[in-house]
């Protein structure tokens, strides 16, 4: 897990509660993204404003393709950084998304588009991607889950027997289908209050009941939440709040 906080991050500019002011590392929340390996390459979901120090802090040294889940800025405003991954591996990064977030990113980081690029912008080939599966270069099968972000569509990611599910409000039956089997889960759960667009608690440990992975890890976490010590004790055995540099191994999946 590369960030698992939420779009302000963990301590919030100027805030004294007792979450931002924890001394406990895992409170510090750097914008939600994760990495996953696969035959020795790397595959990162979603580059926010904190990508530069996640591939820092993790000393990522090979980037194989990036994939995003939707278009909001705490997911996209760091892609300009995937330059550093030009330079070292002499290729363009490989971009995952769909045509909203496409969109974005050519709004965002126009002069990487443009026919007479400026030396050193980031060289990039965007891939979109709808409904069906898809194979990343030197990389696994991922089956894109369709989720809702109040009224916003977002995509999730199922990879053999693990899923990746942020900025998540509602789920079709459907989508909830190829979720059948996954044993490990990285899921949004923003806070205890209800919220308009994220998973609070209640609804997370509800949509985690529906699917029953074997290990369930909360991500996009909320100063308004709790301290990690605590949101820990109020969950059950099989679900654990995610924190920053989380690792695990999910078998077949990664």
């Amino acid at each position: 897990m590369l960030g698992s906080g939420t779009s302000q991050g963990v301590p919030v500019i100027g805030c004294q509660c007792s979450v931002c002011k924890s001394n406990d590392e895992r409170d510090n929340r750097l914008r939600s993204s994760i990495m996953f390996e696969w035959n020795n390459e790397n595959f990162v979901v979603d580059t926010g404003p904190d990508f530069r120090q996640q591939m820092l802090r993790e000393n990522v040294r090979s980037l194989r393709a990036v994939l995003f889940t939707h278009e909001h800025k705490d997911h996209i405003a760091g892609m300009d950084d995937v330059r550093s991954f030009n330079f070292l591996e002499k290729r363009d990064m490989e971009l995952y998304c769909t045509k909203d977030v496409e969109k974005a990113l050519k709004r965002e980081f126009f002069y990487a588009f443009e026919d007479n690029k400026y030396p050193g912008v980031p060289n990039v080939n965007i891939n979109n991607i709808s409904d069906k599966s898809f194979r990343l270069p030197d990389g696994p099968l991922v089956t894109p889950i369709q989720v809702y972000h109040y009224k916003m569509p977002v995509k999730g990611f199922r990879i053999g027997n693990f899923a990746y599910l942020t900025d998540v409000k509602s789920i079709e039956m459907e989508e909830l289908n190829k979720l059948k089997g996954v044993e490990y889960l990285i899921l949004d759960c923003l806070r205890e209050r209800a919220h308009i667009s994220h998973l609070n608690l209640e609804e997370a440990i509800e949509l985690v009941d529906v699917i029953q992975p074997k290990q369930t890890y909360l991500t996009h976490i909320s100063h308004l939440f709790d301290t990690h010590e605590n949101i820990n004790n109020k969950l059950p055995e099989s679900i654990s709040p995610g924190f920053d540099g989380l690792i695990f191994n999910a078998g077949e999946a990664i």
